[in-house]
């Protein structure tokens, strides 16, 4: 039995989303997994005395930092921007998920009342 073409698009559009969402979540994983290994830099920092050499990275370089200070304050800014990231992700996979929902009760009813059972190979389950 042929789908009519309001609901293949409709499942196309559905496939599309749940890539979407996946790698939105993938962001937002290796978004908290940067802002862990920050946040513990900066903790294993604490432990470095003031006059301790420190070198901070500048691509793929490192480069003797004026002092212990300086380092701190680049990570502090970068955590304080990874976090801000984190919550835009947050906020998106939220979104996308809300959506996600929605379109899948969507089409689960759809398939059904085109006679077709949704546990064959329509969208079912998710992210």
């Amino acid at each position: 039995m042929a789908l009519p073409a309001k609901l293949q698009n409709d499942i196309k559009q559905f496939q599309r989303l749940q890539q979407e969402l996946g790698a939105i979540q993938q962001q937002r994983l290796q978004i908290e997994l940067k802002v862990r290994e920050v946040s513990h830099t900066l903790e294993e920092l604490k432990t470095v005395p003031e006059e301790a050499v420190v070198y901070r990275p500048i691509g793929a370089l490192l480069v003797k930092a004026k002092g212990r200070a300086e380092v701190v304050d680049l990570l502090t800014e970068e955590k304080e921007t990874a976090e801000v990231r984190l919550k835009a992700a947050e906020r998106q996979e939220n979104h996308l998920k809300e959506r996600y929902t929605s379109m899948q009760q969507e089409l689960t009813q759809a398939l059904q009342a085109a006679g077709i059972q949704p546990s064959s190979g329509a969208p079912e389950g998710g992210p």
